[in-house]
Protein backbone atom coordinates (compact mmCIF):
# COMPACT_ATOMS: atom_id res chain seq x y z
CA UNK A 1 0.00 0.00 0.00
CA UNK A 2 1.47 3.37 -0.96
CA UNK A 3 1.47 6.53 1.09
CA UNK A 4 -1.54 7.96 -0.73
CA UNK A 5 -3.59 4.82 -0.12
CA UNK A 6 -2.89 4.68 3.62
CA UNK A 7 -3.79 8.33 4.00
CA UNK A 8 -0.36 9.79 4.81
CA UNK A 9 -0.44 12.22 1.89
CA UNK A 10 -3.70 13.77 3.05
CA UNK A 11 -2.65 13.87 6.68
CA UNK A 12 -5.23 11.26 7.72
CA UNK A 13 -4.27 8.07 9.49
CA UNK A 14 -6.80 5.32 8.73
CA UNK A 15 -7.24 2.69 11.47
CA UNK A 16 -8.63 -0.81 11.04
CA UNK A 17 -12.19 0.31 11.82
CA UNK A 18 -12.23 2.85 9.01
CA UNK A 19 -12.10 5.98 11.16
CA UNK A 20 -9.84 8.88 10.25
CA UNK A 21 -8.04 11.20 12.60
CA UNK A 22 -10.11 14.10 11.25
CA UNK A 23 -13.32 12.15 11.78
CA UNK A 24 -12.32 11.22 15.29
CA UNK A 25 -11.55 14.83 16.22
CA UNK A 26 -14.79 15.98 14.64
CA UNK A 27 -16.83 13.47 16.65
CA UNK A 28 -15.05 14.50 19.85
CA UNK A 29 -15.71 18.15 19.06
CA UNK A 30 -19.42 17.54 18.50
CA UNK A 31 -19.66 15.64 21.77
CA UNK A 32 -17.88 18.40 23.64
CA UNK A 33 -20.20 21.01 22.17
CA UNK A 34 -23.24 18.95 23.14
CA UNK A 35 -21.97 18.65 26.70
CA UNK A 36 -21.27 22.38 26.80
CA UNK A 37 -24.77 23.13 25.56
CA UNK A 38 -26.26 20.92 28.24
CA UNK A 39 -24.07 22.59 30.84
CA UNK A 40 -25.18 25.98 29.55
CA UNK A 41 -28.85 25.10 30.04
CA UNK A 42 -28.22 23.99 33.61
CA UNK A 43 -26.17 27.09 34.27
CA UNK A 44 -28.94 29.30 32.94
CA UNK A 45 -31.44 27.62 35.25
CA UNK A 46 -29.12 28.10 38.20
CA UNK A 47 -28.51 31.71 37.26
CA UNK A 48 -32.26 32.26 37.05
CA UNK A 49 -32.71 30.92 40.55
CA UNK A 50 -29.91 33.12 41.86
CA UNK A 51 -31.40 36.16 40.10
CA UNK A 52 -34.80 35.41 41.60
CA UNK A 53 -33.37 35.22 45.10
CA UNK A 54 -31.38 38.41 44.52
CA UNK A 55 -34.48 40.24 43.29
CA UNK A 56 -36.21 39.40 46.57
CA UNK A 57 -33.45 41.29 48.36
CA UNK A 58 -33.57 44.35 46.05
CA UNK A 59 -33.85 47.73 47.72
CA UNK A 60 -35.14 51.11 46.64
CA UNK A 61 -32.61 53.94 46.68
CA UNK A 62 -32.48 57.51 45.42
CA UNK A 63 -29.37 58.66 43.61
CA UNK A 64 -28.60 62.27 42.75
CA UNK A 65 -26.67 62.19 39.50
CA UNK A 66 -25.72 65.37 37.64
CA UNK A 67 -28.21 67.32 39.78
CA UNK A 68 -31.09 65.01 38.88
CA UNK A 69 -32.80 62.68 41.31
CA UNK A 70 -33.36 59.03 40.31
CA UNK A 71 -35.42 56.55 42.34
CA UNK A 72 -34.16 53.06 41.55
CA UNK A 73 -34.72 49.44 42.51
CA UNK A 74 -31.27 47.91 42.88
CA UNK A 75 -29.60 44.84 44.27
CA UNK A 76 -27.25 45.58 47.18
CA UNK A 77 -24.36 43.96 45.29
CA UNK A 78 -24.62 46.24 42.24
CA UNK A 79 -21.77 48.67 41.72
CA UNK A 80 -22.38 52.33 41.03
CA UNK A 81 -20.73 51.80 37.64
CA UNK A 82 -23.27 49.14 36.71
CA UNK A 83 -26.22 51.29 37.78
CA UNK A 84 -24.94 54.37 35.97
CA UNK A 85 -24.40 52.51 32.72
CA UNK A 86 -27.10 49.85 32.69
CA UNK A 87 -29.88 51.51 34.66
CA UNK A 88 -29.43 55.20 33.85
CA UNK A 89 -27.77 54.96 30.44
CA UNK A 90 -24.85 57.19 31.45
CA UNK A 91 -21.99 55.49 29.63
CA UNK A 92 -19.34 58.18 30.10
CA UNK A 93 -17.80 56.12 32.91
CA UNK A 94 -16.08 53.21 31.19
CA UNK A 95 -15.80 49.57 32.20
CA UNK A 96 -12.12 48.78 32.44
CA UNK A 97 -10.43 46.53 34.97
CA UNK A 98 -13.41 46.54 37.38
CA UNK A 99 -11.03 46.24 40.33
CA UNK A 100 -9.86 49.79 40.98
CA UNK A 101 -6.65 49.76 38.98
CA UNK A 102 -7.25 51.60 35.68
CA UNK A 103 -9.44 54.57 36.65
CA UNK A 104 -11.58 54.47 33.48
CA UNK A 105 -14.73 54.46 35.63
CA UNK A 106 -13.84 57.54 37.69
CA UNK A 107 -16.74 59.77 38.75
CA UNK A 108 -17.05 62.51 41.35
CA UNK A 109 -18.87 61.85 44.60
CA UNK A 110 -19.30 65.06 46.56
CA UNK A 111 -16.66 66.57 44.26
CA UNK A 112 -14.09 63.88 45.08
CA UNK A 113 -12.87 61.40 42.42
CA UNK A 114 -14.00 57.85 43.14
CA UNK A 115 -13.79 54.56 41.26
CA UNK A 116 -17.39 53.72 40.37
CA UNK A 117 -16.48 50.05 39.96
CA UNK A 118 -15.49 49.81 43.64
CA UNK A 119 -18.41 51.86 44.95
CA UNK A 120 -21.70 50.14 45.65
CA UNK A 121 -24.75 51.99 44.37
CA UNK A 122 -26.31 51.84 47.84
CA UNK A 123 -23.22 53.57 49.26
CA UNK A 124 -23.79 56.55 46.98
CA UNK A 125 -27.33 57.27 48.17
CA UNK A 126 -27.61 60.78 49.58
CA UNK A 127 -24.37 61.84 47.90
CA UNK A 128 -23.87 64.17 44.95
CA UNK A 129 -22.65 62.17 41.95
CA UNK A 130 -21.14 63.82 38.87
CA UNK A 131 -20.34 61.91 35.70
CA UNK A 132 -18.68 62.99 32.48
CA UNK A 133 -22.07 63.91 31.05
CA UNK A 134 -22.63 66.30 33.94
CA UNK A 135 -19.70 68.50 32.91
CA UNK A 136 -21.45 69.61 29.74
CA UNK A 137 -23.91 72.45 29.26
CA UNK A 138 -26.24 70.99 26.67
CA UNK A 139 -23.97 70.24 23.71
CA UNK A 140 -21.22 72.55 24.94
CA UNK A 141 -18.12 70.91 26.37
CA UNK A 142 -17.02 71.73 29.88
CA UNK A 143 -13.67 73.49 30.44
CA UNK A 144 -11.75 70.29 31.22
CA UNK A 145 -13.25 68.48 28.24
CA UNK A 146 -12.40 71.43 25.98
CA UNK A 147 -8.85 71.55 27.32
CA UNK A 148 -8.33 67.86 26.52
CA UNK A 149 -9.44 68.52 22.95
CA UNK A 150 -7.21 71.57 22.56
CA UNK A 151 -4.13 69.84 23.96
CA UNK A 152 -4.76 66.56 22.07
CA UNK A 153 -4.66 64.75 25.40
CA UNK A 154 -5.92 61.40 24.13
CA UNK A 155 -5.20 58.72 21.57
CA UNK A 156 -7.54 55.74 21.76
CA UNK A 157 -9.68 57.78 24.18
CA UNK A 158 -10.88 54.93 26.38
CA UNK A 159 -9.23 56.25 29.53
CA UNK A 160 -10.08 59.88 28.72
CA UNK A 161 -13.38 60.14 30.65
CA UNK A 162 -11.67 58.98 33.82
CA UNK A 163 -8.71 61.30 33.26
CA UNK A 164 -11.09 64.23 32.75
CA UNK A 165 -13.02 63.46 35.93
CA UNK A 166 -9.81 63.23 37.97
CA UNK A 167 -8.66 66.61 36.65
CA UNK A 168 -12.11 68.07 37.28
CA UNK A 169 -11.98 66.86 40.87
CA UNK A 170 -8.55 68.41 41.34
CA UNK A 171 -9.63 71.78 39.95
CA UNK A 172 -12.66 71.90 42.25
CA UNK A 173 -10.28 71.58 45.19
CA UNK A 174 -7.27 73.44 43.73
CA UNK A 175 -8.29 75.94 41.02
CA UNK A 176 -4.68 76.75 40.12
CA UNK A 177 -2.64 73.53 40.45
CA UNK A 178 0.93 73.07 39.32
CA UNK A 179 2.19 70.24 37.11
CA UNK A 180 3.15 68.05 40.06
CA UNK A 181 -0.36 68.29 41.49
CA UNK A 182 -1.91 67.38 38.15
CA UNK A 183 0.37 64.36 37.81
CA UNK A 184 -0.59 63.28 41.31
CA UNK A 185 -4.29 63.75 40.55
CA UNK A 186 -4.19 61.45 37.51
CA UNK A 187 -1.77 58.93 39.02
CA UNK A 188 -4.68 56.54 39.54
CA UNK A 189 -5.69 56.70 35.87
CA UNK A 190 -3.79 54.48 33.47
CA UNK A 191 -3.22 55.51 29.84
CA UNK A 192 -1.91 52.65 27.70
CA UNK A 193 -1.24 55.10 24.87
CA UNK A 194 1.16 57.14 27.03
CA UNK A 195 -0.47 60.55 26.54
CA UNK A 196 0.58 61.77 29.98
CA UNK A 197 2.54 64.89 28.87
CA UNK A 198 -0.51 66.11 26.96
CA UNK A 199 -2.79 65.25 29.88
CA UNK A 200 -0.70 67.46 32.17
CA UNK A 201 -0.86 70.29 29.62
CA UNK A 202 -4.63 69.78 29.41
CA UNK A 203 -4.86 70.12 33.18
CA UNK A 204 -3.05 73.45 33.09
CA UNK A 205 -5.17 74.64 30.17
CA UNK A 206 -8.36 73.57 31.96
CA UNK A 207 -7.41 75.72 34.94
CA UNK A 208 -7.11 78.70 32.59
CA UNK A 209 -10.46 78.02 30.95
CA UNK A 210 -12.21 77.58 34.29
CA UNK A 211 -10.75 80.85 35.54
CA UNK A 212 -12.13 82.68 32.48
CA UNK A 213 -15.61 81.22 32.99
Amino acid sequence: MNNEENGEKTGQCRCVHGFTRRGFLTSVGVGAMAALATSGRLSAAQEGAVAERAAEKAVVITLTVNDRSHRLLVEPRWSLLYVLREQLGLTGAKVGCERGECGACTVLIDDLPRYACLTLAVEAEGRRITTLEGLMAGEELGPVQQAFVEEDAMQCGYCTPGQIMSVEGLLRARPQPDQAEIRQAVSGNLCRCGAYPHIVKAGLRAAELKAKR
